[in-house]
């Protein structure tokens, strides 16, 4: 008998939860009911929790997301760093401002009085003490690297491969080794008195014309008497000349290698009579006879 006592005290307690009660609200002249609610102690529990789980919860969002969390201690402003930051610009901003002003009237007042000017604005003490103590010395490259720049001319587009050939001596043309533009026959020589400043090879159908070294296309385009014209810029100032051609391969700018197509034979422009390339060369602005270092 001791041992279920225990037992009937625990489930009258139980009981006592799921207990129903009813919650009447009436009017106190007449005594009618207004509202009844059927509660017990378990409801009103799970209620008051669930209510108060969600008070919680909805309060963390409104502390998290909004600016409310400013006011909570430990809590700073994100955007306060940023905004020390533009403040000291605006006052450097302003301080540079109002030293630059104050230099100006009191040139001003100098002006009125008639006063010197002064030669030179002094420069900042961190500026002299940062470089007063650079020497610059001019070096024998640096000589002949801008004599070689200097002697390309003002249009010239020469490319120089690395820095040891920007120092070199000019080598003459009799050492430069040509590649064929094209394989065929020669129709028409160089002739300067004719102002005919090339030859005139005349070639299969179709035939690819190529560079003749190494270089940079300088013009690539489309012109009323010699049709399509491209020129290469090449080292040792020399500038290659293809004309008359039916397509062009290479854009202005692109860089070609020696023997690389760059364009197809054609008879295009005026002053053509049939499929040909007019090839022309020329060296330091003058134009050169291409039979002399190439053999068609």
């Amino acid at each position: 008998m001791a041992s279920l006592e225990p037992k009937r005290k625990s489930s009258k307690w139980y009981r006592k939860l799921r207990n129903k009660y009813r919650l009447v609200f009436m009017n106190d002249d007449t005594l009618e009911e207004r509202f009844t609610f059927r509660l017990s102690r378990l409801n009103v529990f799970i209620a008051l929790g669930t209510l108060t789980i969600v008070l919680i919860f909805l309060t963390s969002i409104l502390i998290a997301f909004t600016p409310l969390r400013e006011y909570i201690p430990g809590y700073t402003n994100v955007k306060l760093q940023r905004n020390l930051y533009e403040l000291q610009l605006k006052t450097d901003s302003v301080e540079k401002e109002l030293e630059r002003k104050d230099k100006f009237l009191e040139n001003l007042k100098k002006v009125i009085n008639g006063s010197d000017l002064g030669s030179e604005v002094p420069a900042p003490k961190d500026t002299l003490r940062r470089y007063d103590d650079i020497r610059l010395n001019r070096s024998s490259e640096d000589s002949l690297l801008r004599l070689e720049v200097e002697s390309q001319g003002k249009y010239s587009l020469y490319r120089m491969e690395n820095s040891e050939s920007a120092i070199q001596k000019k080598t003459s043309l009799g050492n430069v080794l040509f590649f064929v533009p094209i394989k065929g026959v020669v129709t028409n020589d160089y002739d300067p008195a004719r102002q005919h400043y090339g030859i005139d090879i005349v070639a299969k159908e179709n035939e690819a014309v190529k560079s003749v070294l190494d270089g940079t296309v300088i013009f690539s385009d489309w012109t009323v008497e010699t049709g399509y014209v491209i020129l290469v810029q090449h080292l040792q100032n020399v500038i290659s000349v293809y004309k008359h051609n039916s397509v062009l391969l290479k854009r202005q700018g692109e860089h070609v290698k020696a023997g690389e197509p760059i364009a197809i034979i054609g008879q295009s422009g005026e002053l053509t009579t049939g499929p040909h390339l007019h090839f022309e060369l020329w060296n330091e602005g003058n134009p050169i006879d291409p039979k002399e270092y190439i053999s068609f």
